[in-house]
């Protein structure tokens, strides 16, 4: 059950309107690093955990975060869009300086959301469920979510970059500090589940079950053998379960493929014409 607060997490107001960065920023509102992604994902896996505690906690704690994140971005993309003379764009254009931002406007931003936020990323592509990973894996979603939230950390901090509006960067950098827990709250849940149940996933198969002379081989298929002076070249494996090995000219264990012909009914090319030309 989840109740609204009518208050924002953190301050969400530009110094001035902007509908250039409104669109920029609907990035990380609702592309596939977004807000919406996160607060969705982290949801689900928390709603798929068969049981309860601090795993399923932390998950549907920071899931209802991210919502607020929504919120606040919502918020800010509509007071970025505040005055945006989008009512006679042709007489606001003569002015070049407007001119160049409407012109880089989204303007679904006036014509589909009313000058609010919508559900889609800095194109216009609208988002999808298909950017959320809720495997029912804890260790295999949580390596999900560390990856996400680095995505999505970075984009912000590009964001940063790209404004000179201290009330845009004074929000962004709320975001930026929560992304940073966020990451460090992942590698701690990861590093947990890793010392439970060891490196790989899932932990549950049985190891004898998989072809155990190539489960640490490192094949080379690069030209030059650069990739063989790293970490996982040579040594112990990560898992524990035995030694790296590098393998320089890999051989090929599955031998010349060689398929049936097609039914006819199939009216694939004659066999007869895929014949070798012996002349």
């Amino acid at each position: 059950m989840f109740f609204h607060t009518k208050e924002l997490q953190y301050r969400a107001k530009p110094e001035r309107p902007d509908p250039l960065f409104a669109k920029q920023l609907q990035e990380v509102l609702g592309g596939q690093f977004g807000e919406i992604s996160v607060a969705l994902q982290y949801l689900f896996q928390g709603w798929s955990v068969r049981g309860d505690g601090k795993y399923k906690d932390l998950l549907m704690d920071t899931g209802a975060e991210e919502l607020a994140h929504i919120e606040m971005l919502a918020t800010m993309i509509a007071r970025l869009l505040d005055g945006a003379p989008v009512g006679d764009l042709e007489d606001a254009a003569k002015d070049p300086v407007l001119g160049a931002i409407l012109g880089g406007m989204n303007p679904q931003h006036a014509i589909v959301s009313g000058l609010g936020a919508m559900p889609a990323d800095s194109l216009g592509n609208r988002w999808h469920a298909g950017y959320i990973i809720a495997s029912g894996n804890l260790l295999a979603d949580f390596r999900a979510n560390l990856n996400a939230e680095s995505q999505g950390r970075l984009q912000v901090v590009r964001l940063y970059e790209a404004t000179n509006d201290r009330g845009v960067k004074d929000m962004l950098s709320w975001l930026i500090a929560r992304d940073t827990m966020h990451q460090n709250q992942w590698i701690a849940a990861i590093k947990e589940l890793e010392a439970k149940e060891n490196v790989v996933v899932p932990s549950t198969f049985p190891r004898q079950l998989e072809k155990r002379e190539v489960s640490h081989v490192l094949f080379n298929f690069s030209e030059g053998d650069k990739s063989a002076t790293g970490r996982w070249a040579s040594g112990p494996s990560m898992d524990g379960e035995g030694t790296f090995q590098y393998v320089q000219n890999p051989q090929a264990y599955g031998g010349k493929p060689k398929l049936k012909p097609a039914p006819s009914y199939i009216h694939n090319t004659p066999p007869k014409d895929l014949r070798p030309n012996t002349m």
